[in-house]
């Protein structure tokens, strides 16, 4: 374990695994089953409990607690894990939980993520790369969050809920279904589904065509009075066409658990 970096008054478990380069602030806990990749920072006042693998070049900021034990009742001391990838912001109060046995066993989170200042990732989530959560943006168990996804602060994502790529969640909406790639979704109640996120499509190089063919495709799902047997066939129609964009939306939407944010 390389001592350099690591506050006096921190507590660092002779069984963590440390890399090159890695500061830990004062008051800091790190526990038996933590690795930490090199040039990961972690700030004062944070808990780190394992078994819990965080990659390269992490910023940690104060009073964030990673690794906890899931807070599922289910949960009874197995070995779960979570999995934290490289160039991670993780800003103050953020709580990620590790997994639990009968979810898979691990939480999982990519690359060049930011989670702003009390943002939660509960059990057994898997976050892309790239998103930005909010403040106070919140997951329950089991969501599966792709790449390039914004959570708006106060966003909550219901449980076993998928967000497709690229879409973006307005402040304070309360998803309880499944939003496919591109979508825009602000709060009514529950979210509704408000158009596709075309700026920031646009920011991420898509093209005027590609842009074209998702808005065609929202309209057929959204915009219409057809039922989803029907839109889904529109859709088809235009994925064959050359659109890999609309084929990656009818292959999220064939793949659900939940029902359709409609």
């Amino acid at each position: 374990m390389a001592a350099a970096g690591i506050h006096p008054a921190a507590v660092v478990d002779p069984a963590a695994r440390i890399g090159e380069g890695v500061s830990v602030g004062a008051f800091t806990f790190i526990g038996p089953g933590v690795e930490i990749g090199d040039g990961t920072a972690i700030g004062p006042h944070c808990s780190v409990h394992g078994p819990t693998r965080i990659g390269r070049d992490n910023r940690i900021l104060g009073h964030a607690a990673i690794g906890g034990e899931p807070q599922d009742k289910k949960y009874r001391g197995e070995r779960v894990e979570l999995v934290i990838g490289d160039r991670n912001l993780i800003r103050e109060f953020v709580t990620l939980n590790r997994g639990t046995g009968d979810g898979g066993g691990v939480t999982r989170i990519g690359h060049d993520n930011w989670f702003l200042a009390y943002t939660h990732v509960a059990h057994d989530c898997v976050v892309g790369d790239h998103c930005v959560f909010s403040n106070n943006a919140s997951l329950a168990g089991h969501v599966t969050v792709g790449d390039h996804v914004i959570l708006s602060g106060f966003a909550g994502v219901h449980q076993f809920c998928r967000i497709g790529a690229h879409a973006f969640i307005g402040m304070g909406a309360f998803v309880n279904g499944d939003v496919p790639p591109f979508l825009m979704v602000a709060q009514d109640k529950y979210a509704r589904p408000r158009g596709i996120n075309a700026e920031g499509l646009k920011r991420r190089g898509f093209d005027a065509g590609r842009i074209a063919a998702i808005r065609r495709a929202y309209r057929a799902l959204y915009m219409g009075d057809a039922k989803l047997d029907e839109a889904r066939a529109e859709l088809e129609e235009i994925a064959g066409a050359g659109s890999d964009d609309v084929r990656a939306m009818l292959d999220f939407i064939g793949s659900g658990e939940r029902p359709l944010l409609r």
